[in-house]
């Protein structure tokens, strides 16, 4: 495409004159009104065991809200805990206990400077600023489609004794949709450590998100940990934010039995107990695996329409431009459009003029450095299907803009 034709069509799509935000996956207002029936009043206020949910306490959760978790995580009840509304403040508070109390029986990290995570890229931003917000030092490691790149994570982790931890989405990874393979877990539980007290932060953030009818499923971590005699290896966390209400939901963590003491031990001291009234509510109005899933296909009945358009788009207008890719996700929330090397970030400035907002170029990388300047997010699920197919089109109009200059 000439110069021309590319600025051609791309003045004639900023005519339009669009303002859509793709910049997070949030859930779209019709999925959201699919939990409209959590807004209705309660009725009682009393817990299966007779706890009244109004008062302190129930630091680990309600009981029926302990075993929902347990069925949705594949995990024994006595290894579960429910807290607040977000996965992402478990993981925080994980991680600072860890700098500042130091592991079961081990000193704290903090004593132990410097501190460094391994991060598979491209990755979750948040994770990334969370290391960034507290001093710890990040460590790209490829991220394949079935997993981290294990020869260059085990490598490391065994000469290392810095590295404490290793960030995961193991199911439908945030923004690629890799999905690790068997092979994968049973190497990341056996592996060799120069840190006793390494650490996996296992973010199963999407782990009942699919976008196809044929799920993908993933193997048991905490069981491969320990069968591996390093049961106090990982931390499981989850939520229902992209299943009931975004921000008003229920979080919880799975670890070993040690692991849940000495998080029970440090979060006595930053609370008297979570929100139990919204772990009642949730519990009544979700009651078990089974509804839980078939809620999901109704969040999938909304959301695959949105991913086919554009793919579509991008298949109609990228197709045979050399270098230019796009994941083709079985679940989750994104796609990982993949630009020539030096790109992305030219790509999303001619969007953010056209109105649409995407996560900046860099952003699936630590410190915001893609090192290629190829990775850019695309979050399908909050505009209309009419808006993303339109956002879809300036995307790649955008893209071959930049291509063409």
């Amino acid at each position: 495409m000439t110069l021309t034709t590319a600025q051609a069509d791309y003045d004639a799509f900023r005519a339009q004159g669009l303002k859509l935000d793709m910049s997070r996956g949030k859930p779209a207002p019709e999925q959201l009104d699919l939990s409209n029936d959590l807004l209705g009043p309660l009725g009682d206020h009393l817990a299966a065991d007779g706890t009244d949910t109004r008062n302190y306490g129930g630091g680990i959760g309600l009981p029926e809200a302990r075993a929902l978790f347990a069925s949705l995580l594949d995990q024994p009840v006595a290894n579960v805990i429910v807290d607040s509304n977000a996965s992402l403040s478990l993981m925080h508070d994980v991680i600072v206990y860890h700098l500042l109390h130091g592991a079961p029986d081990q000193p704290s990290w903090l004593s132990q400077k410097p501190v460094k995570f391994l991060c598979p890229v491209p990755g979750y931003d948040r994770h990334f600023s969370i290391c960034q917000s507290l001093g710890i030092e990040m460590i790209n490691v490829r991220l394949n489609d079935d997993g981290p790149d294990m020869d260059q994570v085990e490598a490391l982790v065994a000469n290392d004794p810095a590295i404490k931890g290793m960030w995961c989405v193991p199911k439908y990874a945030n923004p690629s949709g890799a999905v690790y393979s068997d092979a994968v877990v049973t190497r990341l539980a056996n592996m060799k450590t120069a840190a006793a007290d390494f650490r996996l932060m296992w973010d199963d953030a999407y782990r009942l998100h699919h976008l196809t009818t044929s799920p993908c499923d993933v193997a048991n971590i905490l069981s491969a940990c320990e069968a591996a005699g390093h049961a106090d290896r990982v931390f499981i966390f989850a939520s229902t934010s992209k299943i009931t209400l975004a921000g008003a939901g229920m979080a919880a963590m799975a670890a070993s039995a040690s692991n849940l003491q000495w998080w029970q031990k440090h979060a006595n001291i930053r609370s008297i107990g979570p929100d139990k009234v919204n772990q009642l509510r949730h519990v009544r109005f979700l009651k078990d695996r089974a509804n839980v899933e078939a809620l999901m296909m109704r969040h999938q009945a909304i959301l695959r329409p949105k991913f086919d358009a554009v793919l579509a788009q991008f298949e109609a207008h990228l197709s045979g431009i050399a270098e230019v890719s796009w994941t083709h996700p079985n679940g989750g929330y994104f796609i990982d459009l993949q630009t020539p090397p030096g790109f992305a970030k030219k790509t999303v400035e001619l969007a953010k003029a056209a109105g649409i907002t995407l996560t900046p170029a860099g952003a699936a990388f630590p410190y915001g450095k893609d090192p290629q300047d190829r990775h850019i997010r695309i979050a399908p699920s909050f505009p209309s299907l009419g808006d993303i197919t339109e956002a879809a089109k300036g995307i790649a109009l955008c893209l071959k803009l930049a291509l063409a200059s």
